[in-house]
């Protein structure tokens, strides 16, 4: 009997210190796993706007991949582009700063060296870094060769300047100086030799930095694939009231590509999100989607394809993130806004990495970690230097809250909405007494936010003039196209070498 109960003593024993050795196991399993430096996928689209999605609330477009990522990450309905166009984007989304502090504030400038970028700083915690379509930061024409030295700590590297042929798309495959061409509508190539570049990461064991730059939506909109433009017959899509009347048709016409490049798009993200799944990346994997800003569309007046505007159509861009051990905050809304400086510092902030001195923009990290829909904050918005087809308007600064925007001109205050009351910005509020107050309030913030970053706020030919920026007499943009005839002057904030 005692031989018995002894043996069930020693069974007893036996199972509860191979329990605890195991819960130790799974312990310190976990603590790896929360030591482990997170991946970090970043999907830059261009000029997808904010409302051109099905989880946004778009009656017509078809988003089902991004929908259903809507569903397992957090969603800033708010987010705006810093200065809504391609370059000023993107050089403030690597250096997490103003375009009036890096004088990065019109297309096809070069982002100098000096600069402190996103790959370089993973780059220094041990990341691999890879960079695939889209760059528009080297300022050196559109289509030359990027040698290594001028990628900004990007190291594998399918990319080019600059191009929006989606259906012969040009790119120079690393260190190669032979002009390649995706042998496919460029999303779904670009996506296939990304998920292919992810394999190989899951084998090598280093932590990455991948950023797949997808250049649709962007204008040209007729050069979607077929299949997906018959999905939007242009007579059954939705117009939005502010479009104009003389725009309507127009309007039409370019939605439909517009939407079929969304579509498509779409489709191949999906694809992505499937290999990392598959290649089962989720769980120590930060997945950002967003654009580098929107496009009018015929609102306001304003023809199709424009930005630089302060209008939502313009500065609104979709932005999700999913990021390790997302749980309960999966499909959680935030309304403040978050800005194009924010999000370096943001990721940096989720990856336990040092922020930099000299970064402007703010860790929303513990926003995105405990995210409130209540929440506000400021963002600032400009548009520094009109140019291009924009040249003949004013300079501006705006702020965009959870609920306002305001701007100024370089002649004073021309706009104010509220966008819950007002959400296609048809009520200019601007002098109304009633309102008199909150205008006061805002004036103060937009104030406040310039002396920040110490920005001047003056004249586009000060800026110009600062940067000794020369515009073409005829197109008054940088003449990126110059350098085809091998007469290009590149023009960057600090002097080239």
């Amino acid at each position: 009997m005692k031989i018995k109960v002894f043996s069930k003593l020693i069974a007893v024993l036996l199972i509860s210190f191979i329990s605890c050795k195991g819960k130790e196991k799974q312990a310190t399993a976990k603590e790896g796993l929360d030591k482990r430096k997170p991946n970090i996928i970043y999907i830059l689209t261009d000029q997808w706007r904010g409302s051109a999605l099905g989880y946004a609330g778009n009656p017509d477009v078809k988003t089902p991949n991004l929908d259903a990522l809507a569903k397992t990450s957090v969603n800033f309905t708010n987010a705006v582009s810093v200065l809504p166009v391609c370059t000023p984007h993107r050089a403030a989304l690597l250096t997490g700063k103003f375009p009036t502090t890096t004088g990065m504030f019109v297309n096809d400038l070069y982002l100098p060296d000096e600069e402190v970028t996103m790959a370089e700083i993973y780059k220094s915690e041990g990341y691999n870094t890879a960079y695939w379509g889209k760059w528009h930061l080297d300022g050196h024409g559109r289509s030359g060769f990027i040698p290594k030295e001028r990628r900004q700590g990007f190291d594998y590297w399918k990319a080019l300047e600059c191009s929006h042929n989606y259906n012969k798309m040009p790119y120079y495959d690393n260190d190669d100086t032979e002009l390649k061409y995706w042998d496919k509508y460029s999303p779904f190539a670009i996506v296939e030799d990304a998920n292919q570049y992810l394999a190989n990461q899951e084998k090598d064991g280093k932590p990455f930095l991948a950023v797949l730059s997808i250049a649709t939506p962007h204008f040209p909109h007729h050069s979607a694939p077929q299949k997906y433009k018959d999905m939007y017959p242009p007579a059954a899509l939705t117009l939005n009231p502010n479009v104009a009347k003389k725009f309507e048709k127009r309007s039409r016409e370019e939605l439909q590509g517009y939407y079929a490049h969304a579509t498509a798009t779409d489709e191949a993200i999906g694809l992505l999100l499937k290999q990392i799944e598959a290649l089962q990346l989720l769980e120590n994997t930060i997945i950002v989607f967003s654009a580098d800003h929107g496009e009018m569309m015929g609102a306001h007046g304003v023809r199709p394809w424009a930005k630089q505007m302060a209008w939502d159509e313009s500065i609104k861009v979709p932005f999700l993130i999913r990021y390790p051990g997302i749980d309960s905050q999966k499909g959680a809304v935030v309304n403040a806004p978050i800005n194009t400086p924010d999000i370096l510092p943001s990721l940096l902030g989720l990856s336990n990495i040092t922020i930099p001195e000299g970064i402007q923009g703010d860790d929303l990290s513990d926003l995105i970690k405990n995210p409130n829909p209540n929440a506000d904050r400021t963002a600032l918005v400009m548009n520094v230097a009109p140019f291009a087809g924009n040249y003949n308007q004013l300079p501006y600064r705006a702020i965009r809250t959870k609920q306002y925007t305001y701007t100024r001109t370089t002649e004073g205050p021309s706009m104010f909405f509220d966008n819950v009351k007002d959400p296609y910005q048809m009520n200019n509020l601007l002098g109304k007494p009633e309102f008199e107050k909150i205008q006061q309030d805002l004036d103060i913030k937009l104030k406040e936010k310039l002396a920040e970053i110490d920005d001047e706020f003056e004249s586009r030919d000060y800026y110009l003039k600062k940067y000794n920026y020369v515009f073409d007499d005829k197109k008054p943009a940088i003449p990126y196209w110059e350098f085809d005839n091998g007469k290009g002057l590149v023009q960057s904030p600090k002097p080239v070498q």
